[in-house]
């Protein structure tokens, strides 16, 4: 044998030279299973979810994917559907690959680099898609995974109707309670409705108070069905129990529940020699119960499913207890079809109640809490007030109002060229006084405005203290009227804008030149700000402006060494010109045009059944909750856009009902 070191040396470099041949040779995709474990977290890694989803920038686009918590099932159709973007003869001609390389324009810029390790595991998926058939890349997505409901509790807005109905309480307790968290656009979103100590403090201390209240001078709101022979009088004691709780829970008590609660009633009633006081300890107790702080849950036993159906209708409609006939219809089996429930709706939607339960939702898919909030430096607009703010929110909820319960076109919160004006406003409008307070005003032709773009609502909540704000006027377009949800910026960067100085004083436009400019930014801020930009002829409280006023004031030391002692003024021409980026003809220049745009938008359409959807259900919606949102917007759509009959569609659905059948 020899002894030569040169066989060693030349099979250890053959065994190098084949594993770099190995380490570079080109990935090749096998299967479904390449995707999952290799393409799909370099997708995640460049945000290509945050865009395309269905409430993504690219919602419109071919190319959505499937929900974070999709199966393993849902993510294989969803790899294997993506051969619709390929050119199986020409696979590095592919939509799939050019698009995030940038080598053809893509809205959300550069997200894979051109000949860089993630751009080969990408061709290896297209090049295996362009081997598959179109059969093959097609399997069904019935393992999309059914809707699922949660527990849900009262809002704030319901307990305070709730304890108002149920004990004739006006004292509106939930205002000492923990402000609610804003998730998704809405306060009644379930993965915030949990009940942290704070919260749980805070029910304890009303439940003392609303059952001395209750019961404070006798029994003066009739709660007791009875005249109770003695103290502890159980057939009395009983028959109040069953009754406060049926009101309370929104269903019939167990009898193991009857008899739990009446050992605590004998407690009460025994300690004082009262009847009332068992009756306050029993309304005390109940008033803290799960079952009172929450309606819904996933799975009901079948005999209390009417009363959630009841329960969940009457939250979402009346935004608060079910009342006497609804539960009776429960209680006989009158709510146990879709026709049934429909009967309902139409019956609570005649109540004066809805309005002001459909007003809520107006109020945080709008953001009036921003608007109550906002302030204004005095020195540019003095007339900012208190008033001034609920005149605004007050022609925006008539405006709605009118339309809803007049039956009109809904796209008509986008395009009317009218509204309702107090004073105030029309002094702010530069309109003549209306002849009565809040009258309908039609808006003159060259005035710009237009349905709730065209409100100062809509133009003061999207403004700072001293300036307008394009960019968050077209964020909030994005976010509220299309559902798009638009990427954070990347971490570090800095967003401060070009200090105003008499050297060189500039429109906001103008300052924000240098987000447009800078490549880490322009990618989000093409987006939004070329959307709010057409606003720029409305100031920061939605006065009409033909020049952009700017003052530059004296510094703390301009003003010590009396350099500068008055603020010097400017007036610049403003360029309105705007579009929506990403969609078609969407040029625009003030709020008219864009709301007439809107209007006719099928997206802006899908986005309203969206928000009331997630109103309704407390949630986002997801791939399982399609079929139902689809269903919606075709009546919506077929009803000439009434949202009632959307209101209808959605109270009726799957998705709302959960387990529910219809």
């Amino acid at each position: 044998m020899s002894t030569s070191p040169f066989p060693k040396i030349l099979l250890t470099a053959t065994l190098v030279y084949f594993s770099l041949l190995t380490a570079t040779a080109a990935p090749v995709a096998e299967g479904p299973e390449f995707f999952a474990k290799q393409l799909l977290p370099i997708l995640e890694t460049a945000q290509c979810r945050q865009c395309h989803n269905a409430n993504g920038i690219a919602s419109r686009t071919r190319l959505q994917f499937p929900d974070a918590e999709a199966g393993a099932g849902r993510i294989e159709a969803f790899a294997l559907s993506l051969r619709a973007l390929i050119e199986p003869s020409r696979p590095d001609q592919s939509l799939l690959l050019r698009k995030p390389t940038q080598r053809i324009e893509h809205t959300g810029g550069q997200r894979i680099v051109p000949g860089g390790p993630e751009e080969q595991i990408l061709l290896a998926w297209i090049n295996y898609l362009a081997r598959q058939s179109p059969d093959e890349a097609a399997p069904s997505r019935n393992d999309a995974a059914r809707p699922q409901g949660k527990v849900r509790r009262l809002t704030h807005s319901q307990y305070n109707n709730t304890v108002h109905d149920l004990l004739a309480d006006q004292t509106l307790p939930a205002g000492q309670f923990p402000q609610e968290d804003v998730i998704h656009g809405y306060r009644n979103q379930i993965e915030g409705q949990g009940i942290p100590p704070l919260l749980a403090e805070a029910y304890n201390r009303a439940a003392e108070r609303l059952a001395r209240n209750a019961f404070r001078g006798g029994d003066q709101q009739s709660l007791i069905p009875c005249r109770p022979a003695s103290a502890n009088d159980a057939e009395c004691r009983n028959a109040f129990i069953a009754s406060f709780g049926r009101n309370a829970f929104r269903r019939p008590l167990t009898p193991e529940e009857i008899d739990t609660y009446g050992k605590l009633f004998t407690l009460g009633a025994a300690e004082q020699g009262e009847f009332i006081e068992g009756a306050r300890i029993v309304v005390e107790t109940m008033l803290q119960s799960p079952s009172f702080l929450f309606y819904a849950e996933p799975s009901p036993p079948a005999a209390l499913r009417p009363y959630q159906t009841a329960s969940l209708l009457s939250y979402f409609l009346w935004d608060t207890l079910p009342d006497e006939p609804l539960l009776e219809a429960a209680a006989a089996g009158r709510l146990d079809s879709g026709a049934d429930i429909e009967k309902q709706i139409r019956r609570m939607l005649k109540d004066p109640r809805a309005r002001q339960a459909l007003n809520q939702f107006l109020a945080q898919w709008l953001r009036f809490d921003r608007v109550e909030t906002a302030v204004r430096d005095r020195r540019l607009y003095p007339e900012f007030s208190a008033e001034l703010v609920d005149s605004m929110i007050e022609e925006t909820r008539l405006l709605f109002n009118a339309i809803v319960w007049d039956g009109r076109d809904f796209t008509e919160f986008f395009s009317a060229g009218y509204g309702f004006l107090d004073t105030a406003l029309a002094r702010l409008y530069d309109l003549p006084p209306p002849s009565a307070e809040f009258q309908k005003v039609v808006f003159p032709a060259d005035s710009g405005r237009a349905g709730i773009l065209g409100q100062a609502t809509f133009l003061t909540v999207t403004s700072k203290p001293a300036d307008t704000s394009p960019t968050e006027r077209g964020l909030f377009v994005r976010q509220h009227f299309l559902c798009q949800t638009v990427p954070p910026p990347p971490p570090g960067v800095d967003t401060t804008l070009p200090a105003l100085s008499d050297d060189k004083p500039m429109t906001v436009r103008g300052r924000l030149a240098v987000h447009l400019s800078n490549p880490a930014c322009a990618g989000c801020h093409r987006l939004v700000d070329g959307i709010g930009f057409g606003f720029e002829r409305y100031d920061a409280v939605g006065r009409f402006r033909n020049e952009e006023i700017v003052k530059i004031f004296p510094t703390q030391d301009e003003l010590r060494r009396k350099v500068k002692t008055e603020p010097s003024e400017y007036k610049l021409p403003i360029d309105p010109s705007a579009s929506v980026y990403g969609l078609p003809n969407s040029d625009f220049s003030s709020p008219s045009e864009l709301g007439r745009y809107l209007a006719q938008d099928e997206g802006c359409q899908r986005c309203i059944v969206k928000q009331l959807f997630r109103y309704a259900v407390g949630r986002l919606e997801n791939d399982s909750d399609q079929p139902s949102i689809d269903a919606a917007f075709k009546r919506f759509r077929d009803s000439r856009f009434q949202l009632q009959e959307l209101i209808i569609a959605v109270a009726t659905s799957e998705s709302f009902l959960g387990k529910s059948k219809l």
